[in-house]
């Protein structure tokens, strides 16, 4: 079979002003010319097309593809699995990337239901989105922040007031244990860091035992975590922390 430019330009989706600049530069010259001299291209000319396409589809440069095609080493076999390679490659990136936006977008969503003045009533001065950023640069590539995300995104002003009852009710207990001097490996503080985690994995994501474990290091490790389980009842991190670890050893 022959084909006009106009026909493989048609088939490929090119122009023909890009068939004629791949045969001005020699990267593809027609098999054949008509006796009026217009370009006459045949199976094999598609095929070096195809390959051409699948390499600038693939981002290399002009010069780079006439090497790669030229390569008296290389066979089309060989032209294919390259190819199918560096698809795959590519394939991988672009889901990291949709898998980024989406993030990015969802992101984006939470509080977007909450005016002002009732993102004061539930958070008071704390403002999550002072600590967005920070967050998505720390977690941003894990399952768990995305679940997260994707569920406060839907959360209503009564969804955080009840999860903010729910937490401060915590506190209060916990604080009523420490109280009392039970150390923090008894069942009943077990029973709250227990309590602690199942919370996390109602309202933000499914926190297993080494995830929480974690987060307890991160309680003590960072000041403003300190701070926020100080503020409740001093030496509260510290005691969280160990009921925490003891909770994970005996029930994971």
């Amino acid at each position: 079979m022959a084909y006009t430019v106009g026909k493989v330009a048609e088939l490929a989706g090119v122009t023909v002003r890009t068939l004629h600049h791949y045969d001005e530069i020699g990267l593809l010259s027609p098999s054949g010319r008509t006796r009026s001299g217009y370009r006459r291209y045949d199976d094999a000319d598609l095929d070096r097309l195809q390959q051409i396409l699948f390499y600038r589809e693939l981002g290399f440069p002009l010069e780079e593809i006439a090497a790669v095609l030229d390569d008296p080493q290389a066979d089309p076999a060989a032209h294919l699995r390259r190819q199918h390679e560096l698809l795959n490659v590519r394939i991988k990136r672009l889901q990291e990337m949709v898998t980024a936006i989406e993030f990015a977008m969802e992101a984006k969503k939470v509080g977007i239901n909450l005016t002002p003045e009732e993102r004061f009533e539930v958070f008071g001065d704390f403002n999550p989105d002072d600590h967005a950023q920070e967050a998505e640069q720390r977690w941003g590539g894990t399952d768990a922040y995305r679940e997260s995300t994707r569920r406060t995104a839907r959360y209503t002003k009564e969804d955080w007031l009840r999860n903010k009852q729910e937490n401060e009710d915590w506190g209060r207990r916990f604080t009523a244990l420490m109280d009392s001097g039970a150390a923090p490996d008894t069942p009943e503080a077990m029973d709250l860091a227990e309590e602690h985690r199942q919370l996390i994995s109602r309202w933000f994501y499914e926190c297993s035992y080494e995830i929480h474990t974690g987060l307890a290091d991160m309680y003590v490790a960072d000041d403003r975590f300190t701070a926020t389980y100080e503020a409740i009842h001093p030496g509260m991190t510290q005691y969280l922390h160990t009921a925490i670890h003891a909770n994970a050893i005996t029930r994971a």
